[in-house]
C-alpha cells in the first residue's frame, strides 16, 4: 500500500476529475447502469451495490454485473445504451457543492489547475464550456485515445506532458481507485473524494488520502 503523505507545500497544480468529482452525476450514472441491466435482463441495482463493484476496465466490470460475458457487438450496444440513458439525465446533474468556488480559491492562492476525464473528449469540452468553467483550467482533456487497460494513467501522462508540468508538483483529485493508480503511474499524487462511484473503504484501500469533497481536498492541500 502506498503512503498517504506527501509534502503538500510542493503542490502547485491540481488535475481535477469530472464525473463524481466536480459534477454530481451519481443518479444519472446509476440510471444509465440500470438501463443496461434492463437491456440484458438483469434486475436493477442500488447505488451502494454499484459503488462496491464499479471498476476499470469497464468490460469485465459489466460482465460481472450482468453475470455473463459479452458476445460480439454487445459491449458496443451496452455503451450506446448507457450513453443515451445518461444524456437524458445530464441536464439534471448539478456541480458538486462548493464548485466553482473551490476552483476560485485554489487560483487565488497561486495554484493552477486542469481537467482530465475519461468521458469522450468531444462530449466533455462543450459541457465544460456550457457550465462556464473553461476559464478555470489550463487544459481540458477527455478520452482522446484508446488504451489497453482502460485506465486514466496514459491519459494523465499525456495531459501533463502537453502542459510541460512536473508530475511531482501535481495532485490528481478523483473519485475512484483508478485515479490513484493513474497519479502514481504518472509520478503525481492522488487525493480521492467519497462523493463519486466508489465506497470509502475501497478508496482507502489504495493508501491515498481520502476526503469527503473537492472543498475538503483543497483544504487538505492548504493545510486546513
Amino acid at each position: 500500500m502506498a503512503e498517504t503523505t506527501f509534502d503538500r507545500h510542493d503542490i502547485t497544480h491540481i488535475v481535477w476529475d469530472w464525473n463524481g468529482t466536480l459534477l454530481n452525476d451519481n443518479h444519472a450514472n446509476l440510471a444509465a447502469v440500470n438501463a443496461v441491466c434492463e437491456l440484458f435482463g438483469r434486475d436493477p441495482v442500488e447505488m451502494d451495490h454499484w459503488r462496491s463493484v464499479f471498476r476499470r476496465p469497464l468490460i469485465p466490470c459489466y460482465e460481472e454485473l450482468l453475470g455473463r460475458a459479452f458476445e460480439d457487438g454487445e459491449w458496443e450496444r451496452a455503451e450506446q445504451h448507457y450513453d443515451s440513458s445518461y444524456q437524458q439525465l445530464l441536464s439534471s446533474c448539478e456541480l458538486t457543492v462548493g464548485v466553482p468556488d473551490v476552483l476560485h480559491e485554489w487560483a487565488r492562492g497561486g495554484g493552477t489547475q486542469s481537467l482530465l476525464s475519461m468521458a469522450s473528449h468531444d462530449h466533455l469540452v462543450p459541457l465544460i464550456s456550457e457550465r462556464g468553467l473553461t476559464a478555470h483550467f489550463t487544459r481540458v482533456d477527455g478520452r482522446r485515445f484508446r488504451t489497453q487497460h482502460d485506465s486514466k494513467a496514459e491519459h494523465l501522462v499525456h495531459h501533463l506532458r502537453e502542459q510541460d508540468i512536473d508530475p511531482a508538483r501535481v495532485v490528481l483529485i478523483g473519485d475512484i481507485d483508478d485515479d490513484a493508480h493513474a497519479a502514481r503511474e504518472a509520478g503525481a499524487h492522488p487525493i480521492l473524494v467519497t462523493s463519486g462511484l466508489m465506497s470509502r473503504d475501497r478508496l482507502e484501500a489504495t493508501g491515498s488520502l481520502v476526503v469527503d469533497s473537492p472543498v475538503a481536498a483543497v483544504a487538505a492541500l492548504r493545510g486546513a
